[in-house]
């Protein structure tokens, strides 16, 4: 199993920037399908941006324009750029790998990681 450790939350003014990365702990980027996900007070989980089996980025429609998903492969980390951050961002940002295998994203192996909370005000 994979594990993963997000880091760069904090608080950030609304109309700022933040990018929030996720270590993990073996090389992913051919093996994994990676993603970002979000937890806000009283709501569920909800999905952020993510790689698809084919690695082609997908972004939730409340931060479509606003939000950038990347990989480094060397590092085997990954990245989440949100800008024009709004009060409504505010959350518990979860860093998530699914297994893939050819071509196809397997959400039952899904690895988190521990959570960043990201408060814009």
């Amino acid at each position: 199993h994979v594990q993963l450790v997000e880091s760069g939350g904090g608080s950030v003014q609304a109309g700022g920037s933040l990018t929030l990365a996720c270590a993990a702990s073996r090389s992913i980027y051919y093996d994994y399908c990676m993603g970002w996900f979000r937890q806000a007070p009283g709501k569920e989980r909800e999905e952020v941006a993510r790689f698809d089996g084919d690695r082609n980025a997908d972004y939730a429609e409340s931060v479509k324009g606003r939000a950038s998903i990347s990989v480094d492969s060397a590092k085997n980390t990954f990245q989440l750029q949100m800008n024009s951050l709004k009060p409504e961002d505010t959350a518990v940002y979860y860093c998530a790998a699914d297994r893939r295998v050819g071509g196809i994203c397997y959400e039952s192996s899904r690895a988190w990681g521990q959570g960043t909370q990201v408060t814009v005000s």
